[in-house]
């Protein structure tokens, strides 16, 4: 039975993570975006103060998520190399020992004793530290994390992601900024909601209007503030 459709490329998963996360990423970069210059637009008609709150806005959360995601994956990198020099070190010390490890986890996962061995010997001569990084860490010592890319991504996502409510904000006069607003990010947090959704394998209703409430209550609740704020010092 062919099974040509089916992906079996090894990084798939990988990639998929990268790309699940640069949805969320976006998905930050509409609301907290949204959620600014919606408040502002609350507060006040002046096209500069909205612009220069939405530019710092989009800085200050696209620096913040680099710089978030860069700390957080040197972090898993460093432990990834921590349990490789490890692993390596035991196979240098316990060559024995790990091979029979290795069997164990093989014998683990279904195969006969015998079967486990085999796989076990065989991984081990062709290279000792991926058979064990593979079965013991789900490492593959070839392709650790990066945190420049993992910062780079997570910038350009939330700057994309941070142009839309701000470009929606600016272009229609007062009377229309706020609704034009509204239904601009509405319209693209059910796109980022149904992409997540589909990226997980989940059904994309629920994650669609998950999305699209809390986008819509975070723009009402800063409207308001704003609103409140800028009657009060006016």
């Amino acid at each position: 039975m062919s099974h040509e459709n089916e992906p079996h490329d090894a990084g798939l998963s990988g990639r998929l993570n990268w790309l699940r996360a640069g949805v969320l990423g976006a998905n930050d970069g509409i609301v907290s975006t949204a959620g600014i210059v919606v408040g502002v637009a609350g507060a006040s008609t002046d096209r500069t103060a909205i612009l220069v709150a939405g530019i710092a806005g989009l800085s200050a959360g696209a620096m913040s998520m680099a710089v978030g995601e860069y700390v957080s994956v040197s972090t898993q990198l460093d432990s990834e190399k921590a349990m490789l020099a490890l692993e390596r070190r035991e196979l240098r010390e316990m060559p024995r020992e790990e091979l029979d490890e290795l069997t164990q986890i093989y014998e683990g996962k279904g195969l006969e004793p015998d079967l486990a061995r085999q796989v076990a010997v065989a991984l081990t001569e062709k290279d000792a530290l991926a058979a064990h990084a593979d079965a013991e860490l789900g490492i593959d010592p070839e392709d650790l994390t990066n945190p420049w890319h993992a910062a780079f991504a997570s910038f350009v996502a939330f700057t994309v992601g941070a142009l839309l409510p701000l470009v929606a904000v600016l272009l229609p006069g007062p009377s229309w900024r706020v609704p034009v607003t509204f239904v601009a990010v509405l319209i693209a947090l059910a796109i980022t909601g149904h992409v997540s959704a589909r990226l997980g394998s989940a059904r994309p209703g629920p994650a669609v209007v998950r999305n699209v409430i809390g986008g819509a209550l975070a723009m009402v609740i800063t409207f308001g503030i704003g609103n409140l704020v800028g009657g009060a010092v006016g």
